[in-house]
């Protein structure tokens, strides 16, 4: 049993460092920070968050409490957590119950407020069907970007979308094709007006302090190096860099995981330089 446990280990630590060399030799974007640009952080001083119980949504609501620039965080969600409460009792956080994600019309007046949705509302594809699976990663966005046209607000405002590393239109497994399709339908439908629609594309994902274990923290450190995995709190770090940017980056940018690293890495040198 005992060599039988050992040759397991073996055959395990072998694939790693194989898939190791594999993802360092395909590998060729270093994920840098981008070209230093202008910021007007007032395109994202009312923001709102759909998601924020999530991995990606409690990473970003904490890159947000701690960003000095937001003023107001609109929270959407179905119920409340520790960081949704905590930055209730700070003053910053106004969270808003909302059950309905196929109708958003008790929402209006808090969307035409804000200049920017970060929307990271999602679920695995394990156990979903098709069409329950489409219905949350491309519906629900979809109709709260129909509502958010229908109320209006400012001249700039921005939707960033979290997706997946491998969302692929012509993808065999259900899940790529979906998010792909989510991208494509988000952007055209914003094609043509004030709202631009940014795509993120994150790999592995570390979760904050609080929801992180031991498994998640070694497979973070592995992939790290390879640009193949990235903090929660950066994302959030990254999509608040980027809405900053303003028109910079068009509608229908898509952000891979590298990239996002590389923004997140651009959004902590102008904070630790401001």
């Amino acid at each position: 049993m005992k060599k039988l446990l050992l040759r397991s280990l073996g055959v395990i630590t072998a694939l790693i460092a194989i898939l190791y060399v594999v993802l360092m030799v395909i590998n060729t974007d270093t994920g840098a920070a981008p070209e230093a640009q202008t910021v007007d952080t007032s395109l994202h001083s009312k923001i709102a968050i759909f998601g924020a119980t999530g991995t990606i949504g409690d990473g970003l609501l904490k890159a947000a409490l701690n960003d000095p620039d937001i003023d107001t965080i609109h929270v959407v969600t179905r119920r409340p957590s520790p960081r949704i409460e905590e930055g209730v009792e700070s003053g910053k956080v106004v969270m808003t119950t909302h059950k309905d994600y196929l109708n958003y019309s008790a929402i209006s007046a808090l969307l035409a407020e804000v200049d920017t949705v970060y929307w990271a509302i999602g679920l695995s594809a394990v156990g979903l069907d098709q069409e329950t699976y489409r219905e949350i990663h491309s519906t629900y966005p979809l109709n709260m970007v129909r509502e958010w046209l229908e109320v209006g607000g400012s001249s700039s405002r921005s939707l960033h979308y979290a997706s997946g590393s491998g969302a692929d239109a012509g993808s065999g497994m259900m899940w790529a094709k979906e998010k792909a399709r989510a991208e494509s339908e988000l952007a055209s439908l914003a094609a043509g007006s004030d709202i631009r629609v940014v795509s993120y594309r994150p790999a592995f994902i570390l979760p904050t302090e609080s929801e992180a274990h031991l498994g998640h923290r070694i497979l973070y450190r592995i992939f790290t190096p390879l640009k193949y995995a990235v903090a929660a709190e950066e994302i959030g770090e990254a999509m608040l860099e980027v809405s900053a940017r303003g028109s910079q980056l068009t509608n229908g940018t898509i952000l891979e995981n590298a990239n996002i690293m590389g923004y997140a890495k651009a959004y902590q040198q102008r904070r630790a330089g401001g």
